[in-house]
């Protein structure tokens, strides 16, 4: 029985999802990285793959770009699939100077502009949170992989063109580490059912340098990326 969303039956969908926003990323690790790989959906071209890393079984699907897109499907993940473990692997702009290109961010907490946090009707404002447990396995095996990483906060913005070109330097000013569109809505949904999420980010672009990786150094950097997602299976 499958989603409006996921054409994937039951069982086809691993415990661990990698959720990479753009599907065709989704095919590149399935391709590069997997055994025995399996297309398991393919509604609104949002591919989905099943296989094997290491003898363990992990899905990876596109979940498109903003807090909806991202919520909808971690949703029906954790609901409708059963799973577990959402890790996001994505892109990111920095916005320190000592987060250069090519590093990866791990999102301890993401901020937002997002009122995506209004349906839980809280009687005030909750931090969005990764899992701990991933959280510091992904810290401790960047470290042993010798990668140039950072834990710390993101802003998970709704706005890709904000109107106000200068105010990412706001969230700067309060230690922001980057920003991106989806980690704030991945963390809340996966708190409100219990279950455990990471976002891991490759740094694509600068806003304090107006640095950006070509098309060549992001596929490298985002390979460093996945597999330290992978190794946290």
């Amino acid at each position: 029985m499958s989603t409006p969303h996921n054409s994937a039956a039951i069982g086809q969908i691993a415990s661990t999802v990698l959720m990479p926003g753009d599907p065709l990323r989704a095919r590149f690790i399935a391709d590069r990285f997997l055994k025995n790989v399996q297309l398991v959906n393919d509604v609104r071209n949002m591919l989905g793959y099943t296989g094997e890393y290491n003898g363990k079984m992990v899905t990876v699907m596109g979940t498109g770009m903003g807090a909806a897109s991202t919520g909808i499907y971690a949703h029906e993940f954790i609901h409708h699939y059963g799973v577990k473990q959402l890790i996001r692997v994505g892109s990111t702009g920095s916005i320190q100077s000592h987060v250069n290109v090519n590093d990866i961010v791990i999102a301890q907490g993401a901020s937002t502009d997002s009122n995506f946090a209004d349906q839980f009707r809280l009687p005030g404002q909750m931090a969005a949170l990764a899992n701990f447990q991933l959280l510091m396995m992904a810290a401790n095996h960047a470290q042993q992989m010798n990668l140039n990483y950072h834990v710390g906060n993101v802003v998970s913005s709704d706005y890709f063109y904000h109107d106000d070109q200068e105010n990412w330097k706001s969230w700067a000013k309060m230690g922001i580490l980057a920003l991106e569109m989806e980690a704030h809505a991945l963390y809340l949904t996966a708190a409100r059912a219990g279950v455990k999420a990471l976002t891991l980010l490759t740094v694509s672009d600068s806003l304090v340098t107006g640095q950006a990786l070509s098309a060549d150094e992001r596929e490298q950097g985002f390979e460093k990326m996945v597999l330290l997602a992978l190794s946290l299976l």
